[in-house]
This record gives structure tokens, C-alpha cells and sequence, in this order.
């Protein structure tokens, strides 16, 4: 029988677990193998953020319609990812994983409080735009991709019915290209997450069970709260009763869980919207648009990964801090690429975006399959959640 990538890395997640388990501090010496995989896939994020957005607008061409639909879908996907990183960064408060965790092997140097010190909401405003295109993708700046993507997309669809069509065309290719590039990368995703799990396993054992448990307890209860107000919203904002909508879309969220792919996932969900009787023209615009800039469930992970080290690292923000720090989150989320692993590379990034020790982060990637899977379960559920909220606004509308 023919294993799926999914079960190729829990086997290796376990292999991981075993191999540092037996070997303990001596598992070190696979370090670069963990590396090696975070390293590419931050390699192919920006190219794949860049293409997969620019491949999604240009493949409208009604400015009104775009419009009118944008402000509704943008609205309702900005406004759960503020209430998710909220929720993110509440459960870690209420649960504090990270404090008394004590890695003086992943931080050998004492913290000082300069390390917590997160830009200004004007720096953040002002960053997002790039100087240089060449310097935004050199540096890995998602947001400034993100940016520049919309900029262009927008441009394109302004152009001539021939050159938007070969443009488009050339975006999907790309896009599609970068995709094959991830899924090439991700054939050692069971060594490289084997290695990461290996390595936690082998250096901290039994210090890390009690913390990495209350850490996915706050995700996945933050998670939770997120999808009982998706159940509400339907219950009094769509022509759907929650319990219908879950079992008519239940062949979706076993895709979600088995995949953690936003992108793969969309086209079961196109299926799975066609199926519902909901319009075309809503649910062909808003799941795409989704799948890259809906990640509620990435956004609680983010708030999560983000506040966890800081209490590992012994750092505390201000109330000031928040502000930057839950703007800055919400621009990241739009940056995961719907792919596995996207978010945890995001994370990364947002770690190191306020100034944070990486390494503690990367500790999240030796269970992150496990959150991966609930991550892109509600990133969906958001998507089609807000696809029958848009579809119910715009027949009242007609």
C-alpha cells in the first residue's frame, strides 16, 4: 500500500522521537538536516506568495464586481484574523507554555529586554511598501511581496483584454511552477521534520512535554472558540444550519487534515460549494481569494508561536507592542502560501520580525503537523464560511 506524504512524515516524526530518545544530546549531529528543509522552504516562499496572488486577480476582469465582492470577502476575512491572533495571543497568556522553559542551549546568551522591542506601527506602515523589487525578494520580505503583488494585480487587470489574458496565463504558469517546486521540496519533509523532532526530543526530552501540551491545548482551544462563531454566523447570517453545512462538507475537512494545504484543498472546496447550490460568481472569487488571504487558523498559530517565545525568552511587550504586533501578524498571515509548512516558515519570519530568538520558534516545528492539520482545517472552514455569508448578502442584494 502506497503511504501518502502525511503518513511518510508522522512516520518520521516517530522515527524522530525515537532516534533522539536513544541518542539524546548525540541527535545534534542531524541538526542541518532540519535546517536544510526549513532553509528551502523559506527559499521557495516568496516567489510562491508572489505568483499564487498575482494568478488569483488577474483571473477577474470586472473592476465592479471585483469590488463590491473584495470589500465584502476582504472585510469579513480581515476582521475573524483580527479576533483570531487576539485569541492566539490570549490562550498563550492565560496558559503561559513557554515560561520556565528553559533552553540554555537554544539561547546561550542571557536575554536582555532590547530583544522584545517590536517596531512602530509607523516603521511597520512604511516597510510595507518596497523601494526595490529585487531587494524585496533578496531579503525574503513577505509583506513587501504581498504589496507588490496587489499593486500589479490590480495594474494588470487595467490593461487590455490581450495582454491581461497573456499575463494571466503567464501568472498561473508561474504559480504553478513554484507550486511543483514546494511539492519537490516537500519529498524530504519526513526527514526534515524527523530531524526537528530528533533533535527537541534529544535535548530537552521530558522538559518539553508539559509545555508543548499546554501549547497545543491553547491552539487548539483558541481554534475551537473561532469555529463554534463560524457555526453562529451561519446560524443567523446564511441560509445554512450549521449541522448541514458540517455534513455536506464533511469530505472536505478529512482533504484539510490530510493534505495541510490551502491550495490543495481548493479544489475540493470549488467542488464542494458547487454542491451547496451556491452562486458561481461568489464562491469562483471568493475561495481562491481565500486560500491565500483567509488564515484565520494560521493566525492563532502565529499569535501563539509568537508569545511562546517571548516567554521562553523571558520578554514581556507593552500594551503599545500589541498594536504592531497584531498589524504585523495580520499582514504575515496573507503570506503562508497554502501549502504544508507555509505557516511555520511565516512564523519564522514574524519571530524574527520582533527581534525574538528563531530557534525557540523553531521548536514548533517538531509537532507541526499536528497543528498544521487544525491550522488549515479552520483557514477553510473561514473560506467557505464567508462564501455563504457573501452568497446570502448578494442574493438579498439582487
Amino acid at each position: 500500500m502506497k503511504v501518502g506524504l502525511g503518513g511518510r512524515i508522522l512516520i518520521g516524526m516517530l522515527a524522530g522521537v525515537v532516534l533522539g530518545a536513544v541518542l539524546g544530546e548525540r541527535v545534534a549531529a542531524i541538526q542541518p538536516l532540519g535546517d536544510l528543509f526549513i532553509t528551502l522552504l523559506i527559499l521557495a516562499a516568496a516567489p510562491l506568495v508572489f505568483f499564487n496572488l498575482l494568478a488569483g486577480l488577474t483571473s477577474l476582469t470586472d473592476l465592479r464586481t471585483l469590488g463590491r465582492l473584495a470589500g465584502k470577502t476582504v472585510g469579513f476575512f480581515l476582521t475573524t484574523e483580527l479576533i483570531a491572533l487576539s485569541l492566539g495571543l490570549g490562550a498563550m497568556a492565560l496558559l503561559r507554555p513557554g515560561v520556565g522553559l528553559r533552553l540554555t542551549e537554544t539561547v546561550p546568551e542571557p536575554v536582555s529586554g532590547a530583544v522584545g522591542e517590536a517596531p512602530s506601527v509607523g516603521d511597520v506602515l512604511v516597510d510595507m511598501i518596497p523601494t526595490n523589487v529585487f531587494r524585496a525578494f533578496a531579503e525574503g520580505n513577505v509583506v513587501q511581496i504581498v504589496i507588490l503583488a496587489l499593486m500589479l494585480g490590480i495594474a494588470t487587470m487595467a490593461l487590455g483584454a490581450g495582454p491581461r489574458a497573456r499575463l494571466a496565463t503567464l501568472f498561473e504558469d508561474l504559480a504553478g511552477l513554484f507550486r511543483r517546486l514546494v511539492h519537490m521540496i516537500l519529498w524530504i519533509a519526513p526527514v526534515g521534520i524527523g530531524a526537528l523532532v530528533a533533535v527537541t526530543v534529544g535535548r530537552y526530552g521530558a522538559d518539553l512535554i508539559g509545555p508543548m501540551a499546554r501549547f497545543l491545548a491553547g491552539l487548539w482551544g483558541a481554534q475551537v472558540v473561532i469555529v463554534t462563531g463560524y457555526m453562529l454566523l451561519l446560524r443567523f447570517f446564511s441560509d445554512f444550519r450549521p449541522a448541514r453545512f458540517l455534513r455536506a462538507t464533511g469530505s472536505l475537512w478529512a482533504t484539510t487534515a490530510a493534505t495541510t494545504s490551502s491550495l490543495a484543498s481548493l479544489s475540493v472546496g470549488l467542488e464542494t460549494a458547487g454542491r451547496l447550490d451556491l452562486p458561481r460568481r461568489v464562491y469562483s472569487f471568493v475561495l481562491p481569494l481565500g486560500a491565500q488571504l483567509n488564515k484565520d487558523g494560521t493566525s492563532v498559530m502565529l499569535a501563539a508561536v509568537l508569545l511562546f517565545t517571548a516567554q521562553a525568552a523571558g520578554v514581556t511587550f507593552s500594551p503599545a507592542d500589541f498594536v504592531t504586533i497584531l498589524l504585523l501578524g495580520m499582514l504575515l498571515s496573507h503570506g503562508t502560501g497554502g501549502v504544508p509548512g507555509g505557516g511555520f516558515v511565516v512564523a519564522l519570519i514574524y519571530v524574527q520580525a520582533l527581534n525574538l530568538p528563531i530557534e525557540v520558534a523553531a521548536i514548533v516545528g517538531g509537532i507541526y503537523r499536528l497543528v498544521d492539520m487544525s491550522n488549515t482545517t479552520v483557514n477553510i472552514m473561514g473560506d467557505m464560511v464567508g462564501t455563504a455569508l457573501v452568497a446570502r448578502s448578494e442574493a438579498r442584494r439582487a
